[in-house]
């Protein structure tokens, strides 16, 4: 897990402002989360869900390290998977993801639980281009541990 450590490490902190959109690739986020994570999970991101079933950890809290598996939606079509970071308090998480913003990964942006349980099943990502958190809800699954 090594080089989790130093690409985790080589995030910033603090907020982005409008324009600052991260570093260019052509990855998706499920191979990005993949290679930054050491989880071994393959498919669309929203299976890695039912992938890690009975092979890795899988909980409603963020750990850091971990993978945060969003649901199928209109807006996602195939899932997402966003790398957490750092855990920031019971609601907020910084995470580091790939094409949350078309070909390009996003380090270290705040993450946000807006679930009425309080158990990570929604949030709200931060937006790069605006500088400010998005309006719409993704539902998710959880969090996959390291």
């Amino acid at each position: 897990m090594p080089v989790v450590a130093l690409m985790l490490s080589a995030c910033g902190s603090g907020h982005r402002t409008a324009g600052s959109v991260g570093t260019s690739t052509a990855l998706e986020c499920a191979p990005f989360a993949r290679q930054a994570s050491g989880i071994q999970l393959y498919g669309e991101a929203f299976s890695w869900w039912d992938q890690a079933a009975g092979r890795y950890g899988r909980r409603a809290t963020p750990v850091p390290g971990g993978v945060l598996v969003f649901r199928r939606s209109a807006r996602l079509g195939s899932g997402h998977v966003s790398v957490v970071n750092r855990v920031v308090s019971a609601r907020e998480i910084m995470v580091t993801q790939a094409n949350w913003v078309h070909r390009r990964i996003t380090r270290n942006e705040p993450m946000i639980d807006v679930s009425s349980g309080n158990d990570w099943s929604e949030v709200r990502v931060w937006w790069a281009p605006s500088g400010t958190l998005g309006n719409t809800v993704y539902p998710t699954y959880g969090f996959i541990e390291p």
